[in-house]
């Protein structure tokens, strides 16, 4: 087995590294053997010298084995997933999921906690009274066997090389190499044993990867890849470059989740929930088209599904039948200063903004889950002088906040409208 100055080298001089390589890589996050320094080197040197899809498939398949890998779909079969890049206001996972399950498609999606400018999945949920996001191989396949869906936090047996290299990512200024960012995703998408997997990748100010180019390629890499490891993957790249539905925020994005689920959802997030929809449908080999899963939403069986699930997952049934989801109680409003159109909206500083907002003792302080966005124009749309173009809701008024918060619309003589989906990458 080569030591790790001669893995280096190797990738140092731009060569493929094999099997044995990355396994000894993978190993030597996971158990310590490999020093901070040797693998902040090879995150550098794969950086720059970059991965070929090879490459790229041996380093997932690694990182996947280092942990658990449930194989869900040895007792499930035709079991989904999907996977989101984030934004703001996205709350697509949130009605995706009851939707497939009510179509008797299983689904299980194992999610993360809020990043930089956007909320994690997890977050969100919290906000229901009861409901525990801690699932074990065991208990997820109960609750999918019971209500078709699951959805639960990571645990630390799934991928933990993963933990390390990603905390290094941070640290050397290659959380951005592409080959790095589809290992990391993979590793712990697949350690579950979906049959199939549809990727929603954002792009856009409000995005990950705001450049358009960039997000369709990491789109290719993730499909291609999954190809590689015997996943079925579509995905679609979609616009961030302003928030998604009419909120953003903890508890009112959950609100809206449940309007959607009640076919009062946004056109914006019911387009997307949609066309995620009928694509995992067919990498899984189900019949169910987009008028199925309209009517599923119009005849209330979707939100049906989500009771159930977040019933049987621990949240409490009386706060399901009646909801009580409200925003921070002061309103700022941010008004178009002439008539013309919106031209742009500086969404990852809104995003920045309500995580700032929403945790002021910083990261490790109590989350206010209030606070939140109301948007209420759209890019490329006329306004007039004095319209209300979004409100943003604090715990209390802060001068600092609401100077951002107005700072972030501008308005000009045109505007337009950017297209919600910008491209479809089909299973190869």
């Amino acid at each position: 087995m080569s030591s790790p100055y001669q893995i280096l080298a190797r990738k140092r001089r731009g060569l493929a590294l094999g099997t044995d390589d990355l396994a000894a890589i993978v190993a030597g996050a996971s158990d310590g053997s490999w020093s901070e320094a040797e693998l902040a080197a090879f995150l550098m040197a794969a950086a720059i010298r970059g991965l070929d899809q090879e490459e790229t498939h041996r380093l997932t398949l690694a990182m996947m084995q280092s942990g658990d890998c449930w194989d869900l779909a040895s007792e499930l079969p035709g079991v989904v997933d999907k996977h989101s890049t984030g934004g703001v206001g996205d709350k697509v996972s949130l009605v995706l999921a009851p939707l497939m399950a009510s179509a008797g498609i299983p689904i299980v999606m194992l999610t993360g906690r809020g990043l930089g400018h956007t909320a994690g999945t997890a977050d969100k949920l919290e906000v229901i009274p009861g409901l525990d996001l801690e699932l074990s191989r065991a208990r997820c396949l109960e609750t999918v066997q019971r209500t078709g869906m699951a959805i639960g936090v990571a645990t630390v047996d799934i991928a933990p090389a993963d933990r390390r290299l990603y905390a290094l990512r941070d640290r050397t200024a290659t959380v951005d190499s592409l080959p790095l960012i589809v290992a990391s995703i993979l590793s712990k998408k697949l350690a579950t044993g979906a049959e199939a997997v549809a990727f929603d990748v954002k792009t856009g100010d409000g995005a990950f990867m705001p450049e358009p180019d960039r997000a369709v390629e990491l789109a290719r890499r993730l499909v291609e890849t999954c190809a590689s490891l015997d996943c079925r993957a579509s995905a679609l790249v979609t616009d961030m470059s302003q928030p998604l539905g009419d909120w953003a925020g903890h508890s009112m994005e959950v609100s809206e989740a449940l309007q959607c689920l009640e076919g009062e959802g946004p056109r914006d997030v019911m387009k997307v929930v949609f066309e995620l929809a009928t694509d995992l449908a067919e990498l899984a080999g189900s019949p169910v088209g987009r008028q199925d899963f309209e009517d599923l939403v119009v005849d209330g069986r979707a939100r049906e599904t989500f009771d159930l699930w977040a019933a049987t997952q621990g949240a409490n049934e009386k706060w399901l039948a009646a909801p009580n989801l409200e925003p921070a109680p002061h309103e700022v409003t941010c008004e178009a200063s002439r008539s013309g159109y919106l031209s742009n909206v500086a969404t990852r500083e809104l995003g920045l903004l309500l995580a700032e907002a929403s945790r002021p003792e910083g990261v490790k302080g109590a989350l206010d889950e209030q606070v939140a966005l109301r948007y209420e124009a759209r890019l490329g749309h006329p306004v007039e002088a004095g319209q209300v173009l979004a409100k943003l809701y604090l715990r209390q008024p802060d001068e600092r906040y609401e100077k951002r918060f107005r700072g972030c619309f501008r308005i000009a003589d045109d505007g337009v409208v950017p297209p919600l989906i910008r491209e479809r990458i089909a299973a190869p």
